[in-house]
């Protein structure tokens, strides 16, 4: 396959956070995503040393880079929450991640925008994610905050290209600040991928309004929901109403190359043979789409 387009999957850190490393091996995986601590808590142990030591040496030993390696924050974290008490918590909570993903030699931290929960407008609520974003690389130095794009359900911020390019206007330090589109929501939120012509076109709304420059992950899954559903369903590839297409296209274009490109996709007993596919996709299509 090429070795220029890293795919894997989510993967569980259950037994102790080298094991993750040690599933994406076994999947035959070139990238993989984890969590550094439970994502449905606010409160985690700090990491030992000897935690630390042994994920970077079985990164080594398997051979996963930090370019390979896009780790997830928290589910409960809001940027963008209206009360304060929890804004703070939220942000306190942000920071403490990317220092733990400094701790184990990461370079990313994907992370949900944030919602502003019918309480403050879609403007001031962009506002005060970017100002958080802001704060947090203040506070480190080595990890780029990757916004990811939402599908848009109830008040979550970040489900059209033009919110997320606005958050990234706003941000101080532009070398730190990077985007992961997921498929499935980029799809529920109304961008289609169901044709070789509706990813062109997506993809080209993309570059226009953000740019590839600022594209540091992927998260490939199909839609249980129709187009602009706003609904937030993952599905495995080819199985949902986004089909192969889309799939086999992004493995075939150039600037998907050198970032995590990772499923998370419902059923993990398939997560073998679809990065298997892609592999294929991307050994077999080697042209580069453009405008």
């Amino acid at each position: 396959m090429s070795d220029k387009k890293f795919i894997g999957a989510h993967v569980s850190a259950t037994g102790g956070l080298n094991k993750a490393i040690i599933r994406a091996h076994a999947l035959q995986a070139t990238a993989f995503a984890m969590f550094t601590k439970n994502p449905r808590q606010w409160k985690a142990a700090a990491l030992t040393q000897n935690t630390i030591e042994s994920f970077r040496a079985t990164c080594a030993e398997y051979h996963y880079t930090k370019e390979q390696i896009l780790p997830h924050n928290s589910y409960l974290i809001n940027l963008s929450h209206p009360i304060k008490d929890e804004f703070e918590k939220s942000l306190a909570a942000f920071i403490d991640e990317m220092h733990r993903c400094e701790q184990l030699g990461l370079s990313l931290l994907n992370f949900h925008p944030g919602c502003h929960l019918q309480q403050i407008n879609e403007y001031t609520s962009l506002t005060r994610i970017a100002e958080s974003i802001n704060v947090a690389l203040e506070k480190t130095t080595s990890i780029t905050a990757v916004i990811e794009n939402t599908a848009g359900q109830g008040s979550h911020m970040g489900f059209s290209f033009e919110q997320l390019a606005e958050i990234i206007r706003q941000i101080d330090d532009k070398n730190r600040i990077g985007v992961c589109i997921d498929t499935c929501h980029a799809f529920a939120a109304g961008y289609d991928l169901r044709t070789e012509q509706s990813c062109v076109a997506t993809f080209n709304d993309f570059a226009d309004t953000i740019g590839f420059k600022y594209l540091r992950g992927l998260h490939l899954n199909d839609a249980q929901r129709s187009c602009g559903s706003r609904v937030d369903r993952h599905q495995s590839l080819g199985e949902g109403k986004i089909g192969y297409t889309a799939f086999a296209w992004i493995m075939a274009d150039k600037r998907f190359d050198g970032i995590p490109i990772i499923l998370e996709t419902i059923n993990p007993a398939l997560w073998s043979q679809e990065i298997a596919w892609l592999k294929t996709m991307a050994a077999s299509l080697d042209t580069t789409t453009t405008k």
